[in-house]
């Protein structure tokens, strides 16, 4: 056992809620420096996909643990679109099991909202209602607004939260990168932003009317920012993220290559200074990474022709602190409020760990380095600061720096 002493940052966490670490021991960590370590409360992200049960060969609970545990994240959230699709207690078991089993860290899995997330029939939320996080149809929004509405009144029942991928399937004309400048230079098909703010506007009119908690997924566009803030002014139990990607690219970044396609694209550079402007606001209330792994093979295909999603919870605090942080645009404290605080409180994570970072050693992104099995990231050899040295989960050490 060493004493090690840590600069302690913990954002506006109430001391209550936190560990206590006026005085902390940390068993396995051992300084290689004389740098400035910094202790940081685990991270929690409502929006990862681990995979399995069913396509175990873009990633697994073990592997998505694990690259979790690396990036600094103690408690995720992972959503329903496996096979079989968690829509009732039955299918939910079957992930239940491999996360018992296989996983290092916390994971609270999704119910699905409808049946196969089909957006025909809802899923047994009873069934379902004391052994999920909340229920999502993540990948696809819900089309018809009763459905909608039913969903909202029966999650209300069950004392249960609305997340919502927001897409209006008639505005997406086969579109797959946003439908801007980019995609006007490169004989694209673009996805407008009207075929996500429109979904938000509906669900939040729904939210109102039925008084269902509503989470927004991975808000992209400055109309959602817009809505969203006025909503809240309103009094409308809403809350969204956002996710890295959107924080720091924007369209002009793009290349022709599948590591830069996902869903929502990356939108316009106006697009980007909204969300921005809506995380130092408080309209955007946590960042999530939409963590999404594909094989190498199917990211290989370029913009149009390979599968939506990237990796991205390895490389999300680092990313965030070298681009937000260091430039000025929010402070640490803030940040931890994003990826701690906030999403725990809103979902009611429990507090359950920390990690050891020092904040200024630097480091190239390689992802044949990522411990999660998709290598696919649009932030390729960036040069990030913050190295993380040591992940603990209820007193268990769960990642340790090699080296």
């Amino acid at each position: 056992m060493k004493r090690v002493n840590l600069n302690i940052i913990t954002g506006s966490i109430p001391s209550d809620k936190c560990l206590d670490f006026s005085s902390f021991e940390v068993q396995g960590f051992e300084p290689l420096n004389s740098n400035m370590y910094f202790l940081i409360p685990g991270f929690a992200d409502v929006h990862v996909h681990l995979r399995e049960p069913g396509f175990f060969m873009k990633e697994t609970i073990l592997t998505g643990s694990k690259a979790s545990a690396r990036g600094g994240y103690t408690s995720v959230c992972t959503m329903p679109n496996l096979n079989p699709v968690p829509d009732s207690y039955e299918h939910l078991k079957v992930q239940l099991d491999i996360i018992e089993r296989d996983s290092v860290i916390d994971i609270f899995p999704y119910g699905s909202i409808t049946i196969e997330e089909k957006g025909e029939k809802l899923s047994n939320v009873d069934e379902l209602k004391d052994h999920v996080i909340a229920f999502s149809d993540d990948g696809r929004g819900i089309q018809e607004e009763d459905l909608m509405r039913q969903a909202m009144l029966k999650a209300k029942s069950v004392n249960k939260m609305i997340v919502a991928h927001c897409e209006v399937n008639d505005l997406l004309h086969g579109g797959y990168i946003h439908a801007g400048t980019y995609a006007k230079q490169h004989n694209h098909k673009g996805i407008c932003s009207e075929s996500e703010y429109k979904q938000i506007e509906r669900d939040l009119k729904l939210s109102k009317e039925t008084g269902c908690a509503y989470h927004v997924c991975h808000i992209s566009t400055k109309e959602s920012v817009g809505l969203i803030r006025k909503a809240k002014a309103e009094g409308v139990n809403v809350t969204c993220e956002t996710a890295p990607h959107y924080l720091i690219l924007d369209e002009n970044d793009l290349r022709e290559e599948g590591r830069f396609k996902m869903n929502p694209p990356l939108r316009s550079k106006e697009d980007k200074e909204a969300l921005i402007e809506g995380i130092k606001d408080g309209t955007i209330d946590m960042i999530a990474t939409d963590h999404a792994p594909h094989t190498e093979e199917e990211k290989s295909r370029g913009l149009e022709k390979s599968p939506f999603g990237i990796v991205g919870i390895e490389t999300a605090f680092p990313l965030l602190y070298t681009y937000l942080v260091k430039t000025g645009v929010i402070t640490l404290e803030k940040l931890i409020d994003l990826l701690v605080k906030n999403p725990r409180e809103r979902f009611n994570i429990p507090y359950n760990g920390y990690s050891i970072w020092c904040l200024e050693e630097e480091s190239i992104i390689d992802s044949k380095d990522f411990l999660s099995k998709g290598k696919s990231t649009p932030f390729e050899g960036f040069k990030i600061y913050g190295v993380n040295y040591l992940t603990v989960s209820h007193n268990k050490v769960v990642y340790k720096k090699e080296g």
